[in-house]
């Protein structure tokens, strides 16, 4: 599978606002037959950061992701509401979804 771990900076006015400004793009990507998740998380010591984790079943799929409609509609709409250009880790990942966190296990 593909794993993006992704952190906006948004600019603090719209920070609030933030998933519902990202709203169609988030559940348009969910909505991908190749989008296994697509989750975002606030950051706790900055509240202007936004932490996006996605994951797509394969290449074919992040390629059909980045050709889509709704990515191109994305770059467009996204950026006027950014702080700073988004930091991204991008790997390939030999597994199909998450694993146990063993060293924390709950009986």
């Amino acid at each position: 599978m593909i794993f993006i771990t992704a952190k906006f900076r948004v600019r603090p006015e719209h920070a609030d606002r933030w998933p519902e400004i990202a709203r169609d793009f988030t559940e348009a990507t969910r909505a991908e037959p190749g989008c296994l998740w697509y989750d975002w998380s606030r950051g706790l010591d900055d509240p202007n950061e936004y932490v996006l984790v996605e994951a797509f079943r394969d290449d074919d799929a992040g390629a059909a992701h980045v050709g889509s409609e709704h990515f191109r509609a994305a770059q467009r709409e996204l950026p006027p509401y950014l702080a700073e250009t988004p930091r991204i880790i991008n790997a390939k990942v030999d597994q199909d979804g998450w694993s146990e966190l063993g060293e924390l296990a709950v009986e």
